[in-house]
């Protein structure tokens, strides 16, 4: 099944951010090797591709996992969540309609 990871960051953790980042990326790119991620992105803090110093407020992830449990577990051992960059994640079952 189909999973939502609504990630919003702390406010003042841009450089525990990019820090982490190469180790969450890996994370994401291990799931699109196994064709499990559907999508995955940054919220930027303002309305733009490139926010530069404003930063980010948080991403979302779509990806496939067996379980409720098994999607927690993985958001969980994200390395911004042990960064501390995380201040919530919501996992929420997902379905896709379009496209």
């Amino acid at each position: 099944m189909l999973y939502a990871f609504i990630c919003q960051d702390k406010e003042g953790t841009q450089a525990q951010r990019l820090e982490a980042r190469p180790a969450h990326l890996e994370r994401l790119q291990q799931l699109q090797n196994e064709g499990r991620l559907i999508l995955a992105g940054p919220h930027p803090a303002i309305d733009s591709n490139d926010p530069g110093d404003a930063g980010f407020t948080g991403s979302l992830v779509v990806a496939e996992f067996a379980t409720l449990t098994d999607a927690q577990e993985w958001a969980n051992a994200d390395p911004y969540f042990a960064a501390g960059v995380y201040e919530q994640v919501t996992v929420k079952p997902f379905r896709k309609v379009l496209p």
